[in-house]
């Protein structure tokens, strides 16, 4: 839905007004509209009932995890430590965000200026992915106020979780910093822009270095558990495939994203960002399909390499190929057919058909070929709508920003 169809002036996208009054910081809030008239356009718009339905079941189950414990809202146990906060919000949520040192080291690093108009879009999803990979991960931890201990009381060095850790909130605050451009250029402070932007080439490499390191730490964690997770999932290379998936999973996201973007908020998105994203999405397409070559020839080689061609025959083998097409083998076909063909829509729906089956792919590594010799688990509804209410809040945050914020747009005036 259009929010701006009966309000012209929500699209502002500079510091003055028509007549050259500037706009206070409270009408940016609240987009040129007056408080009255901001709640009729919140009111106006049918996804926000159904956010307001999600929040209502809930914020309330959110409070009862805080106030009763973990235990009141999952199954969670030593047998199934990791459940859908960790396998979909934090094993999902941070490969989808690898789209920011991406794209922001093909522009800053490789000089790539064509895909600057999509640069700022993917650093904010790096940004937002992370920041809530965070949260689910506060929901799952059984003390969440301790969270810091790993980073500044309790060392372990040669543990992978310290190692995430320190990478996650390391490389939380370079994203902070990459994306505070947008924010100061909307507010004005100019001076402090300026500043960022003098750092960039160093935080752009910081941030290669370290997104590097914990997508494949994340891999490496299941290392600790080999006689509970399949075979077929688990591999010595799995800190090698967890950072080569979350290439083609972070490009498609930001090709989902901008999809949404151009199709929903139209309104918000100048005519630069318009006229290129399609250029950039066959781009995107193109980085993506081979990094899904290389994760296919790795999935084969971690078979091959372990010997468990045995395994195929059985059922968990053919759910593993059913994985293995649904996840790879069609996202990497449909996005040859789009660059043969220069089909942004099949691009499109291949970028789609990727961040799916990478976070089915987790989903399944996780949750359920975890302990896959015991006996499976199912998640509590309550777990299920947890998750689902904190993802509605990471969707409100995205959009809150973009319809503020020069993401999608170019702000106008002193640079």
């Amino acid at each position: 839905m259009n929010p701006v169809s009966d309000h012209k002036s929500i699209a502002l996208n500079s510091h003055n007004k028509a007549d050259g009054s500037v706009w206070s910081l409270k009408e940016k809030f609240l987009l040129g509209l007056t408080p009255g008239g901001y709640l009729q356009a919140v009111f106006k718009n049918p996804v926000n009932w159904v956010l307001f339905a999600i929040f209502a079941i809930g914020l309330p189950l959110i409070a009862q995890r805080y106030l009763s414990g973990l235990g009141s809202v999952t199954y969670a146990s030593n047998d199934y430590p990791w459940g859908l906060f960790l396998g979909f919000g934090l094993f999902g949520m941070v490969p989808l965000s690898a789209s920011g040192f991406m794209l922001g080291t093909t522009v800053e690093v490789f000089g790539r200026h064509d895909f600057h108009p999509i640069e700022r879009l993917a650093l904010l999803n790096g940004l937002l992915g992370y920041f809530f990979a965070v949260v689910y991960l506060l929901v799952d931890l059984g003390m969440p106020w301790r969270i810091y201990y790993p980073m500044v009381i309790s060392f372990g060095p040669a543990a992978v979780l310290f190692l995430v850790a320190w990478h996650v909130s390391t490389y939380l605050s370079v994203q902070i910093a990459e994306v505070a451009p947008a924010f100061f250029e909307w507010i004005g402070w100019l001076k402090a822009k300026k500043f960022i932007r003098s750092i960039t080439l160093g935080l752009t490499i910081a941030g290669i270095i370290l997104s590097t390191l914990h997508q494949g730490a994340l891999g490496a964690l299941f290392t600790y558990a080999p006689g509970k997770l399949h075979p077929l999932w688990y591999s010595g290379f799995m800190w090698f495939m967890f950072f080569c998936s979350s290439i083609p999973a972070g490009l498609s996201m930001v090709v989902v994203v901008s999809t949404i973007c151009v199709r929903s908020m139209r309104w918000r998105c100048d005519e630069n960002f318009l006229k290129n994203i399609g250029e950039n999405t066959l781009g995107i397409a193109k980085g993506a399909s081979l990094a899904l070559i290389t994760y296919l020839v790795l999935k084969v080689i971690s078979v091959a390499h372990d010997n468990e061609w045995s395994y195929l025959l059985t059922d968990w083998g053919r759910y593993f190929l059913f994985e293995l097409f649904v996840s790879i083998i069609m996202p990497l076909t449909l996005y040859t057919i789009a660059i043969k063909t220069r089909s942004v829509g099949l691009a499109r729906f291949a970028a789609l058909n990727t961040v799916l089956g990478i976070v089915f792919n987790r989903l399944n590594t996780a949750y359920i070929a975890f302990n896959w010799q015991i006996y499976q688990e199912t998640p509590y509804w309550k777990e299920v709508m947890i998750t689902i209410t904190i993802f509605a809040i990471y969707f409100v945050t995205y959009r809150f920003i973009l319809y503020r914020w020069p993401i999608l747009y170019t702000w106008k005036g002193k640079k």
